[in-house]
């Protein structure tokens, strides 16, 4: 049973403006009380009337834990002198709400509503100073009574200050006739949260606002797939599921947003069907799809000179390439634009290093990037020279703060990448959104050559970028086919090849880098692999336990990620009383974890600091598969710090855990970009649509020195035979060979 409690606020012990996590101590009958809870706007002096329960705490003994609160308007002199004093009106201090107080008394708030110039009677205060105190005064309330509003439709306190920040005063109206152009406006509020409200507001399930948000909902969901659009058909039936509305309502609210240009319909005249596009979707394929071609320059240079030049390079570096290798040199000194692609051991990396060489004996500026921090490191350490992460090339920037995906990048057409010769590795990582703004920052006349491999898994955001480009076959592509024979020497690059071919491979384990341990039983697969990761393969591959990588082709499951992280945490870093761990959600976050960001955050600060704990780099930007330990656990300030692979610090609050997960295990989708010493394939059983070649392909050419697969052969020879893959819906090969005719 809720009981209530009402009184002044004396003292805010600790407060987390994030997530409104506030300690603060109540003047309570005479007595203080220590209460806690998220409070959307607090300030001291304030009289509070909360609903809630006495609890014990272990360190702190008795709390109130505040589970509702309203705050009354201070009424009498000394309530009136205690807020004032507390600071929250910047300008007035305790001897000056004294003065205050004295001269107007109980009338002290009427007086600063309606007859504000009087306060200039006070000493102290002149007339401007009276006029900026009543602008505070109202700002304090209209927020107050704003936050006091959200908070009955379970509207955080943080994003309520969003929402209030965003509309003002607006925001009634906004909530009462089209809570929906919250999810439009603000992020971090999506249509299920202004479903919600509107529901309670009783707004109608058939309402205009209510259908056209559903449809772009549908739209995002179908981007979060890996789609840049959806056909109408589909794009109808999943609206139909989600607004529980006939499907003629939807037609016509189609129609509505197509005219007001919040979405593009294109007749796809090939497959006789119709094509729906959030219209910025639609606008970055025709983009890029023209920036692509504006690059596609041709260039003169005797073929003499140039034959002359490669056989020098060859010589110093004593290599020798092979004919596509040659041809890919080549096209790269005569083309503006130019796709690479090969599987492993196939020598992209000589071909790239020749063609650097070669640029650089030109006196051309080089750019190396990557989409990824490992993927950027792994260039540069198969190169020899610096490679970024495509974000801090364009040199990522803030534009709101606190809004999350807000933000640009400082590179773009008007200040362009100040190089002759850009090169992108792992190009089957790049999503439309970013490929983009990369071409929006390659001014014409730039020499992009884009390497990849087309057989890894698509990107995980939107698009399929790399394949598309290709597929259009309006821009010369050089295909590496040849292993080399140090390559071929490894049986992970050769079954890699026979993989993507469908030709079975042999599991016989006499191989000194590829074996599988048969087994049924998902707890003995685990077992096996825990022993594996803390026994067996440290040694083997010269790595640490927590280099080597579990992946999965699934979240759920007996062997999915979720059921993994668990087991493996409690093996690899289990309980200790020298650890802080924090609990969320469903499992527990432990100083010493392997964690992973799972979503891009623009808006996150990270810093580098140098052996003598001197920050020597700063910047912002995690992203959506960066992996890192956690180093910290605060629990009073309710902070956890995280260092990643290339060593930047990052400072999450407690609030934020919702982007990190544990990593010990991770999907073979999120691997995308990374090597690892030694990789763990646990593969039994699973939705046989899941379950395909490109999957296992892309999960075997993680590994670096060791492949060991857990779990069945049939299972795996399975994989092999499935070709299938998921298809993603987008115009990007359409829209290049548009710009050709």
């Amino acid at each position: 049973m809720a009981e209530t409690v009402e009184g002044y606020v004396d003292k805010i012990v600790f407060r987390n403006d994030e997530n409104g996590y506030t300690v603060l101590s109540l003047l309570f009958d005479e007595t203080s009380l220590t209460c806690v809870g998220y409070l959307a706007i607090i300030n001291e002096g304030e009289f509070i009337q909360a609903r809630g329960n006495y609890t014990e705490h272990p360190l702190y003994g008795e709390q109130f834990l505040m589970e509702s609160y309203e705050i009354k308007e201070p009424e009498d002199a000394y309530s009136i002198k205690l807020y004032l004093s507390s600071g929250a009106i910047k300008g007035i201090g305790k001897a000056l709400a004294a003065r205050i107080v004295k001269k107007f008394g109980d009338n002290t708030f009427r007086v600063i509503v309606e007859e504000p110039e009087r306060l200039a009677e006070v000493k102290g205060i002149s007339e401007r100073m009276a006029m900026e105190i009543y602008r505070q005064f109202e700002d304090k309330r209209d927020m107050r009574n704003a936050m006091m509003f959200l908070q009955k439709y379970n509207i955080s306190g943080n994003l309520a200050v969003k929402i209030f920040q965003q509309y003002g005063q607006k925001l009634y109206d906004i909530i009462r006739e089209n809570p929906y152009k919250m999810a439009e406006d603000i992020t971090g509020v999506g249509f299920k949260t202004a479903d919600e409200i509107a529901r309670r507001i009783g707004i109608g399930i058939d309402s205009e606002y209510r259908v056209k948000a559903g449809i772009q909902y549908v739209l995002l969901q179908g981007n979060g797939e890996g789609h840049v659009c959806l056909p109408e058909k589909d794009l109808i039936i999943r609206a139909m599921n989600i607004l529980m509305v006939d499907e003629d309502v939807i037609a016509r609210q189609l129609i509505a947003l197509n005219l007001e240009k919040k979405i593009i319909m294109h007749e796809n005249e090939n497959d006789n069907i119709r094509l729906i596009y959030l219209a910025v979707f639609y606008y970055m394929e025709l983009n890029i799809a023209r920036m692509l071609h504006d690059l596609n320059i041709k260039y003169d240079y005797d073929i003499n000179i140039l034959n002359d030049r490669l056989a020098k390079i060859e010589a110093a570096t004593e290599t020798t390439l092979d004919e596509q290798q040659r041809i890919a040199v080549k096209e790269a000194v005569y083309n503006g634009l130019l796709i690479i692609t090969g599987g492993p051991g196939t020598g992209k990396t000589t071909t790239i290093n020749t063609i650097i060489k070669l640029f650089e004996a030109e006196g051309l500026d080089i750019m190396l990037a990557a989409p990824t921090g490992r993927a950027a490191k792994r260039m540069s350490e198969a190169t020899g020279y610096e490679a970024k992460t495509i974000h801090r090339m364009l040199e990522l920037s803030k534009l709101i703060p606190g809004e999350e995906n807000n933000y640009s990048f400082e590179r773009n057409e008007t200040n362009p990448l100040e190089t002759d010769v850009l090169i992108i590795d792992e190009m089957s990582m790049v999503d439309i959104g970013l490929m983009h703004s990369l071409l929006r920052a390659v001014a014409v006349g730039t020499r992009l050559i884009l390497v990849g491999d087309v057989n890894q898994l698509p990107s995980v955001g939107p698009g399929n970028v790399l394949k598309d480009i290709i597929d259009s076959h309006c821009f010369n592509m050089v295909m590496l086919t040849k292993i080399f024979r140090q390559a071929a020497g490894s049986d992970i690059i050769v079954n890699a090849h026979k993989i993507n071919a469908g030709e079975q491979i042999n599991l016989d384990n006499k191989s000194m880098d590829f074996f599988l341990l048969k087994r049924g039983d998902t707890n003995v697969i685990i077992a096996v692999m825990i022993n594996l990761i803390k026994n067996k393969l440290p040694k083997y591959v010269k790595a640490s336990p927590f280099e080597i990588q579990v992946l999965t082709p699934m979240r759920k499951g007996e062997l999915g990620v979720e059921r993994l992280n668990k087991a493996l945490q409690a093996a690899l870093n289990p309980p200790s009383p020298d650890k802080n761990e924090k609990e969320y959600h469903q499992g527990i976050f432990r100083v010493g974890d392997k964690v992973m960001q799972i979503k891009n955050n623009y808006q996150l600060s990270w810093e580098i600091k140098s052996s003598y704990g001197i920050t020597s780099q700063t910047g912002t930007g995690v992203f959506n598969g960066d992996c890192g330990i956690i180093k910290e656990i605060n629990l009073f300030t309710e902070h956890l710090i995280v260092e990643f692979d290339d060593y930047r610090l990052v400072d999450y609050s407690f609030s934020q855990l919702d982007e990190l997960e544990l990593a010990y295990a991770v999907t073979i989708h999120k691997s995308q970009g990374s090597e690892y010493p030694a990789v763990i394939l646990p593969i039994l059983d699973g939705p046989r649509l899941l379950f395909t070649r490109n999957l296992l392909y892309t999960a075997v050419t993680r590994a670096k020195n060791c492949v060991v697969i857990v779990g069945s052969d049939t299972m795996v020879k399975f994989m092999i035979d499935n070709k299938s893959e998921q298809s993603r819906y987008s115009r990007l090969n359409d829209q290049i060979r548009d710009m050709t005719m």
